[in-house]
């Protein structure tokens, strides 16, 4: 018994040592040249990322652990992505131009410089030769500044804006990423804010501090940002405790981004989804059996009909998003909508990533339906799950539906959750969290009512040119806290 306890606290011990690197069918975020680009994508020795004009196989990443760099290399095989570690020469070269600011004594300007498509020797035809000779980017970068006439006259700054400029367009780099709350947080922000209610990632971070989720706690959430959320509680949570999804009506709403986080099936067993009318049933109702068309008790169909009213036509029956691209992968057998993958550009994934079942290691397991090993997340709560709930209350609340009435679903969420249990609302208008905390203050339900407001600036820190970003988001929404007490109308 000794024997087996210690293998398998090896097992785990390598399982989760393997977590620093990627596996066949990992979801990854690919950062393409600094952020100009950023890719979700599946793993799979068949997919490819579009980078210019060309295709690349995404197989060389399987396999290297998160936070490597890779670059286009040209072979006899073709062009492929190539993993290489970045030496101490940027650093190097930030010193030099640190020195040359504060040492040289000439000064030098741009304005002698004509944009006339002059200065540069080399042609479009000049460089497809040299790419067909099997010049790597960086020789083609060094030709092109060696045939400049106005390198040398630009000064220090420029020269270092002209180096990067040409490295980004024929010496691409692409940085593997690991996805988590802050990274998807930021890539659908920058990208295309509206699939997640232009949630920014410090008022995320804000809405999880002011709703105290932490180990073993049981959250409930309102998520329409297509599941953001949902994984946030969940990556806080760490397999402890329950996150439970809410809904109104007899569709559930999509939370396709959880599965990007990619959780084990023991954090994926913890988010469980619910509607709001088996959490609002007597104890000994049972809860609709199928989870996509609950059936409303006699007793509260006046409260589901009303709850119903406060959801927009937008949202039934599920989230979607045009402007978003979709990998070409099946999910019909897991039960998640078509968008399950929607990116932000184009990425090829093989239709056949499915196939094949592969362990916590990333190593192939015996052929089988992936879905046979790994839970999937967002099953329906269990009776007893239910019963728990509603004899002791959830430990907190989180709302995050910029589209509903804020005012409505707080009134019936809010005697849910126990007493002195803290709640948190998002919403990218003042006016609405106005509304709801007059009245959570009128009816007595919650003490220590607060609306806050997010703030965060970005900066560039360099040598001599430190400064914060000339893009940047000025609004992150508002949020509505507070603590619910014993008392009010909806004790």
């Amino acid at each position: 018994m000794a024997s087996e306890d210690s293998g398998d606290g090896l097992r785990e011990e390598t399982m989760s040592a393997n977590r620093r690197h990627t596996w066949e069918g990992c979801s990854v975020l690919l950062d393409i040249n600094d952020g100009d680009r950023l890719v979700f994508a599946m793993l799979t020795h068949g997919a490819t990322l579009k980078i210019g004009k060309k295709k690349f196989p995404l197989a060389p990443l399987i396999g290297c652990p998160f936070g490597s760099l890779f670059k286009v290399e040209t072979s006899s095989n073709g062009s492929h992505l190539a993993r290489f570690f970045p030496s101490s020469a940027p650093e190097a070269a930030t010193e030099q131009v640190k020195d040359h600011c504060h040492a040289s004594v000439e000064f030098k300007d741009n304005r002698s410089l004509v944009d006339n498509n002059t200065a540069q020797g080399l042609s479009s035809e000049d460089i497809d030769a040299m790419r067909r000779e099997g010049a790597t980017g960086e020789e083609i970068v060094e030709a092109l500044i060696t045939n400049s006439s106005t390198f040398d006259k630009k000064t220090t700054f420029s020269q270092e804006k002209y180096k990067v400029k040409k490295q980004k367009k024929y010496a691409p780099k692409v940085l593997l990423r690991r996805p988590f709350s802050r990274s998807i947080c930021e890539a659908y922000f920058k990208k295309s804010p509206t699939r997640i209610g232009s949630l920014r990632v410090d008022a995320l971070s804000l809405l999880l501090s002011m709703a105290n989720v932490g180990a073993y706690s049981d959250v409930l959430v309102l998520d329409t940002v297509g599941g953001l959320l949902t994984g946030a509680v969940a990556e806080r949570l760490g397999g402890t405790g329950y996150v439970c999804c809410t809904y109104f009506g007899s569709s559930n709403l999509p939370i396709d981004i959880v599965r990007m986080f990619n959780f084990s099936s023991d954090v994926n067993s913890r988010i469980v989804q619910a509607s709001f009318t088996d959490l609002i049933g007597e104890d000994n109702d049972e809860p609709s059996s199928q989870p996509d068309n609950p059936k409303p008790h006699a007793a509260n169909t006046n409260t589901l009909l009303s709850a119903e009213s406060i959801i927009p036509k937008s949202l039934v029956p599920v989230l979607h998003d045009e402007s978003l691209e979709e990998v070409n992968v099946s999910n019909a057998k897991f039960g998640y909508s078509k968008e399950i993958f929607s990116e932000l550009n184009s990425v090829q994934t093989s239709p056949h990533v499915h196939s094949r079942s592969f362990n916590e290691d990333g190593r192939n397991a015996q052929p089988c339906s992936i879905s046979e090993k790994l839970i999937p997340p967002g099953r329906k709560a269990s009776t007893e799950l239910i019963k728990t709930w509603k004899r002791r209350g959830f430990t907190s609340l989180i709302v995050a539906a910029p589209e509903m009435e804020v005012d409505s679903l707080v009134q019936k969420l809010l005697p849910l959750i126990s007493y002195s249990g803290p709640f948190a609302v998002y919403h990218h208008c003042l006016q609405p969290l106005a509304i709801c905390m007059h009245n959570l203050q009128t009816s007595k339900m919650a003490v220590s009512l607060q609306i806050s407001e997010p703030w965060l600036r970005e900066y560039q820190v360099l040598p001599s040119r430190t400064h914060p970003h000339m893009q940047t988001s000025g609004f992150g929404g508002y949020i509505l806290s507070g603590i619910k007490v014993c008392g009010g109308s909806g004790s």
